[in-house]
């Protein structure tokens, strides 16, 4: 299988995302702690050190850089804008379409939400040509991101709509946007194959009633750990094809695809079979960090080694419970 195009949807602008503090990127340079990175260093604040995350061994980078930008003094705020724009720049060199951004946990406050998105999203822009996507919980956080945006760089894409989230079509219409349309459903997430594709078949009108095409369209069947449940990347390469059949080739299929391998050793190589095994589906991207997963890695994965056959069948459900890929991984055979 060549794989000529995936759409990416980079990941790492995300204040939930996490470094290990003393770990490969969390260290301490001249008597202060630092997220060190080639080209700089960001200083990470008491704010972060003298806080229960930090005693537990991690710190939220993005949110040290947002803090950095917008609260430090004249050197903070330079690093903190510097490690933005290196993370911006280094996923679109790998390939992304689109950066994801979200702030959700950088304040419980929905206002000062809005202000460290809208400046997030000016840092972003002035850094790549590619548009962003404005990733919230909170609709005026959505909205400000949007705004934010602008189409400078071409129309931005909300993360995400559902049947649950009626109002983020309105919005996202509004700004001229393209979407990300998970399978969650009015009141909860879907469990099977079936209700995935139930609740796209309710969604997808409402969509189109919008305005939007289905080319504006980047259909998410939602991924959930096989530590789980070992038979839950079944249902969604199952979903996928699903979708692929009913709505043709014009709609985009893409999903948070590293999310299928939390609490599994060997997480790269699952994530990077799954995302292989995700397009031979039907898929054509992912919300993922392009860094990992991009077209040039997965059309160099070799579906006809030990280790790609191990994943397949841990991410397939034929490895009943991942005891022979868990067994492999343990023995250093991956």
């Amino acid at each position: 299988m060549g794989i000529e195009r995936f759409i990416i949807v980079g990941e790492n602008i995300h204040c939930t995302r996490v470094y290990k503090v003393g770990g490969k990127f969390v260290t301490e340079q001249d008597g202060r702690w630092v997220v060190a990175y080639r080209g700089g260093a960001l200083p990470v604040p008491p704010a972060f050190t003298e806080g229960a995350e930090w005693e537990a061994g991690k710190v939220k980078h993005c949110a040290v850089a947002i803090w950095q930008g917008t609260r430090g003094d004249a050197a903070g705020k330079d690093a903190g804008v510097a490690y933005l724009k290196h993370l911006a720049q280094r996923q679109e060199a790998a390939g992304a379409a689109y950066l994801d951004i979200n702030v959700d946990e950088f304040s419980t406050d929905v206002d000062e939400r809005v202000r460290m998105m809208q400046w997030t999203v000016g840092i972003v822009q002035d850094s790549v040509s590619v548009p962003v996507s404005i990733d919230s919980s909170n609709l005026e956080v959505l909205k400000a991101g949007l705004a934010a945006a602008g189409n400078a760089h071409g129309r931005p894409m909300v993360n995400s709509v559902s049947l649950e989230r009626a109002d983020a079509v309105e919005a996202a219409a509004e700004h001229k946007a393209v979407v990300i349309a998970s399978a969650a459903g009015e009141t909860g997430m879907p469990s099977s194959t079936e209700e995935r594709l139930a609740n796209f078949d309710k969604l997808m009108p409402r969509l189109q009633s919008a305005g939007f095409a289905l080319a504006d369209i980047h259909a998410d069947p939602l991924v959930f750990p096989i530590s789980v449940d070992g038979m839950n990347g079944k249902r969604f390469l199952d979903a996928v094809a699903g979708i692929r059949k009913t709505y043709g080739g014009e709609i985009h299929i893409v999903a948070g695809l590293s999310n299928v391998s939390f609490g599994m050793p060997q997480r790269k190589l699952i994530n990077q079979v799954f995302s292989y095994l995700a397009v031979e589906a039907g898929a054509d991207g992912g919300i993922v960090d392009p860094l990992q997963i991009n077209a040039d890695i997965l059309n160099g994965l070799d579906p006809a080694s030990e280790r790609f056959r191990l994943a397949k069948a841990l991410l397939t459900g034929e490895d009943a419970y991942g005891m022979e890929f868990i067994t492999a991984a343990r023995e250093g055979q991956l």
